[in-house]
């Protein structure tokens, strides 16, 4: 027997071949795993961003998708939030025109000659207007001598009807809210003419710049002006005119002069009425507020003059 000292060592290394045949596949299933989160997340995107009427056209075609293939409606070519295709004329760049969208702009155009139409027939009633107003006063040996004092415009906010004070013949008495006859029968005349027409009327009171004299403590122009353009609706109710026509009384004091060269002017002192349009009784009730009243003598008719200066207090 031979010694176990003398017995040759053998030592066997086993070759490690990294991944062997399978040392790729891992980066296939990554691959697909990134691939299906992509899809997912596109799909709750499209999902979050379509209309809800489009949505449940979808789940109306997964349902029953030979009605929807059939019948059409949303779902099957016809959402709202992404372009529209199909349709018989195949030369049209804008997709899928049903009958509907037709319709739709022939009465978009329609609507629009209707309002313009509309306001040609407005702007000849309140031309009407104005020329029966002056007739009267043509015509009324009473109310001829207040020619100079009743000024009438056609405005962007519709007929004005100014009625302004003389250094003679004041419309109110002074510093007061308190009508003379001849102011009252000739608002109760005027009263009568707005009937005439449907619109609705705003009335606003205007004093000169002179600072208000007596009264209650904190009484001033804005008051005085407030309630003498009250004063008129009363008397235009009075002459016959109905009450709901006024959407609107106030009192501007001397913030919008008739003649800004003299502040004290008595023309400056007036009463402000004015026969509104559509367009500016829509934006009076929608709280927008109508276009700002010019108050320059630009817009004063031709060959009219303002009447003699004065200084009398409000």
């Amino acid at each position: 027997m031979s010694d176990d000292s003398t017995r040759p060592i053998v030592i066997k290394r086993k070759k490690v071949v990294a991944g062997g045949a399978h040392g790729g596949a891992w980066k296939i299933a990554y691959a697909d795993f990134v691939t299906a989160m992509m899809a997912f997340f596109l799909l709750m995107w499209l999902l979050g961003s379509t209309a809800k009427g489009d949505l449940s056209g979808i789940a109306e075609f997964f349902q029953n998708p030979v009605k929807v293939a059939m019948q059409g409606g949303s779902g099957s070519g016809d959402a709202s939030s992404i372009l529209q295709g199909g349709g018989q004329d195949l030369t049209r760049q804008a997709g899928q025109v049903k009958r509907g969208d037709v319709e739709s702009r022939k009465s978009t155009s329609f609507s629009k000659e209707a309002k313009l139409e509309f306001q040609r027939k407005e702007q000849t009633k309140l031309e009407t207007l104005k020329a029966d107003i002056e007739k009267l006063i043509e015509k009324s040996p009473q109310l001829a001598q207040f020619k100079k004092q009743l000024l009438l415009d056609i405005t962007s906010e519709g007929l004005r009807i100014q009625i302004v004070d003389e250094q003679n013949r004041p419309m109110f008495d002074s510093s007061s809210a308190d009508l003379k006859p001849y102011t009252r029968e000739l608002l109760r005349q005027i009263g009568a003419a707005l009937n005439a027409v449907q619109n609705r009327i705003s009335l606003a009171g205007h004093t000169d710049a002179a600072r208000f004299v007596g009264g209650s403590q904190g009484f001033s122009n804005w008051e005085l002006s407030t309630n003498r353009a009250n004063a008129s609706r009363r008397e235009l109710v009075a002459g016959g005119m109905d009450d709901n026509k006024v959407i609107r009384v106030v009192g501007l004091a001397s913030t919008v002069l008739f003649d800004k060269n003299d502040p004290l002017n008595p023309v400056n002192r007036r009463i402000s009425i004015v026969v509104l349009n559509q367009r500016t009784e829509q934006a009076i009730l929608q709280e927008e507020g109508p276009e700002a009243e010019v108050d320059n003598e630009a817009e004063l008719p031709v060959g009219l003059k303002l009447p003699g200066s004065g200084a009398t207090s409000g």
